[in-house]
């Protein structure tokens, strides 16, 4: 039997070790791509908030959750999820909202992408009610949309809401007449407090820029830790509740 030449046994070797990098990068790619939808997925949502009771009702549709009020009051509020994050996710702070006699809409965007879906109110015709107050909310991407959303339908919408964002970054609403409140984390590593303070003037002077401190990105939803993002130094519920306090406090003023 004849022995390979030097040559080839280098460039036998050179083959193996490409092989071997390949299948440790494909293999890493899956494990990552994995871990992010795993993350992305809702957790721990108690399924009695997706229940009827004797003071909402629950309605689920290919494009939205509806929690509806026996005692609804004027306002409505919509709301955008994270980009890539479950829907379900934001049905705690949802079904909270609409405690308050205030009527809610969890869009489901299509592909879990809010920028695919950000028209879905205006095509599903739920701003129509000309006796209703509207709120537009959304956090992360879902925030930057909402924004987009009142970039380019100004009289749609009387009050905005961004959850854990940096944008508006690429339009401007500082010339935007509706109240519009910004709420964000001072442990969030999605979105920093320095970048959010960077972007200040594409908001109206008026808007009120709020700050939980030890919150962070991922404990806004009910999902698994973020890639990028900070841990809190407060849990999940505390930062809900916090949240939702200014939410409230924000549509009623």
């Amino acid at each position: 039997m004849l022995e390979r030449n030097p040559s080839e046994k280098m460039t036998t070797k050179k083959h193996n070790i490409k092989k071997t990098l390949k299948t440790i990068w494909f293999s890493a790619v899956f494990i990552f791509m994995f871990w992010q939808f795993y993350s992305f997925q809702s957790s721990g949502v108690d399924e009695s908030l997706l229940q009827n009771n004797e003071s909402i009702t629950v309605k689920e549709s290919s494009d939205f959750y509806s929690f509806e009020p026996v005692k609804e009051g004027e306002e409505v509020l919509v709301f955008f999820p994270g980009a890539m994050v479950e829907t379900k996710a934001y049905v705690p702070i949802c079904r909270k909202i609409a405690n308050n006699n205030i009527k809610v809409y969890l869009i489901k965007m299509p592909w879990r992408l809010a920028s695919k879906g950000y028209n879905l109110p205006k095509e599903l015709k739920l701003f129509a009610d000309t006796n209703k107050t509207y709120i537009l909310a959304g956090h992360s991407l879902g925030a930057k949309m909402a924004a987009q959303f009142a970039y380019e339908n100004p009289n749609l919408i009387d009050k905005l809401i961004l959850i854990g964002t940096t944008h508006p970054r690429d339009i401007s609403l500082a010339n935007s007449t509706i109240p519009i409140m910004k709420i964000y984390g001072s442990n969030d590593g999605v979105a920093d407090e320095k970048s959010i303070i960077k972007n200040k003037s594409k908001l109206p002077a008026t808007t009120k820029f709020v700050k939980i401190n030890g919150a962070n990105h991922s404990q806004f939803g009910y999902y698994g830790f973020q890639l990028g993002d900070n841990w809190a130094t407060i849990d999940r519920e505390q930062q809900q509740a916090e949240t939702l306090q200014l939410i409230l406090a924000f549509i009623k003023q």
